[in-house]
């Protein structure tokens, strides 16, 4: 058992002899001004650790470790009870954002953004304290702010996960899961559903006003169906030139199974026309670094839209988003003639059913199904060229 110092600049939990944290911090300035959390460490009877946020005082934290070492030797089986009766949802939170597996998660910010909401609101309140009614009154409260109802879902569902994360611990009991898994969604599974898919014009106007980072990224989208995060975080090394296609590992899609794309002749070209840089591996760049990390990605592809006309975004009428391009794949190979099985692999969607057992696809036959997709859209590329042509000769009054 020992008592153990956070530090309130990285969060991490030390020896409280420590004077300084390896990320800097000064422990002993950040413990006079009372921002270093204190945490007691203990063993349970059935030989697991478990860390207990005791407050900011050493007084409190001494208190405490008295207080757990006295139970560990009355009655050992009282330890396993106190976190259901003593953690704050604060104290879940911080405990849930420190898990290794969380912190690798690409929708980390998102989390912590959700776990700030929902401790200003139950941040003290003790765990096992909230009720069905308090989260129904949440979501009401929250729709009152104007959150849309998907927002108010998706907050539901991660702090239910980081919840049935901590009861699969030993964190909390089953009297907090269950309140967490009754509560009913907001919205109607479909209700927001998008339609819109992006027309071959205006994807040739898109690359014509796009930035040079943008274009091969929106070209490489609109020939493979590939997510932004998987576009933005392909490296030369899932590239297979001999066999023409893109291995995606399982860590980089989100449906966390590796999947082959077929490559055709535009993204070959885009690749062809890239420069690979030495202190790192990743194919996009922007002034030599990954654009995953800078955050201009979302701003580039909305200056390209404006300049373009075409209107962007879930909340503009007819707004088009990157993930839009994804649909707009998958429904021209339909036009295309693509059956639904390659449509799926090439995609990263699931089969259903039996398919998924007695069909399997080879990396020749994605490369036909490609083949015929490629056909059917150079097609729609010439002839809408040749569109853009006319409106141009007519708008300068010229004779066809």
């Amino acid at each position: 058992m020992a008592i153990l110092a956070e530090c309130p600049r990285c969060h991490k939990k030390q020896a409280v002899k420590n004077r300084n944290c390896d990320c800097g911090a000064d422990l002993v300035k950040e413990k006079r001004l009372q921002k270093v959390r204190y945490w007691v460490n203990y063993r349970l009877p059935n030989g697991k650790q478990r860390r207990e946020a005791v407050g900011y005082l050493i007084e409190e934290a001494r208190a405490a470790e008295g207080k757990r070492k006295a139970q560990k030797y009355e009655n050992p089986g009282i330890l396993e009870k106190v976190p259901a009766e003593k953690m704050t949802f604060a104290e879940l939170s911080d405990w849930y954002l420190e898990q290794k597996t969380v912190k690798k998660l690409a929708s980390y910010r998102r989390i912590q953004a959700i776990s700030k909401n929902f401790n200003e609101v139950f941040g003290s309140r003790i765990v096992s304290s909230i009720k069905l009614q308090d989260l129904e009154e949440y979501q009401e409260k929250r729709e009152e702010e104007g959150r849309a109802a998907a927002t108010i879902d998706m907050e539901i569902s991660i702090t239910k996960t980081m919840v049935t994360k901590a009861f699969d611990n030993d964190l909390v009991d089953g009297r907090t899961v269950k309140a967490f898994r009754r509560v009913r969604r907001k919205l109607r599974r479909g209700d927001n559903a998008r339609k819109r898919t992006l027309t071959v014009e205006e994807y040739l106007l898109l690359l014509d006003v796009a930035a040079p980072h943008l274009k091969g990224i929106i070209t490489t989208a609109f020939n493979t169906g590939m997510r932004s995060g998987e576009i933005l975080g392909l490296r030369w090394s899932h590239i297979d030139r001999e066999k023409g296609v893109i291995r995606l590992p399982a860590d980089v899609t989100k449906e966390s199974r590796a999947k082959v794309i077929p490559m055709n002749h535009h993204v070959k070209a885009v690749l062809a026309e890239l420069t690979r840089t030495i202190h790192h591996d990743f194919v996009f760049t922007y002034k030599g670094e990954p654009i995953g990390t800078n955050g201009g990605f979302k701003k580039s592809f909305l200056t390209a839209c404006t300049r373009a006309g075409i209107p962007q975004g879930h909340n503009e009428p007819n707004g088009i988003t990157f993930h839009d391009i994804r649909r707009t794949v998958k429904t021209n190979m339909l036009n295309a003639g693509v059956d639904k099985v390659h449509r799926d692999l090439i995609l990263g969607h699931s089969l259903q059913g039996m398919d998924i057992h007695y069909l399997a696809p080879s990396e020749d036959d994605l490369h036909r199904a490609m083949e015929r997709y490629t056909e059917w859209l150079d097609g729609q590329l010439i002839l809408a060229s040749v569109d853009q042509n006319v409106d141009q000769v007519i708008k300068k009054g010229q004779p066809i």
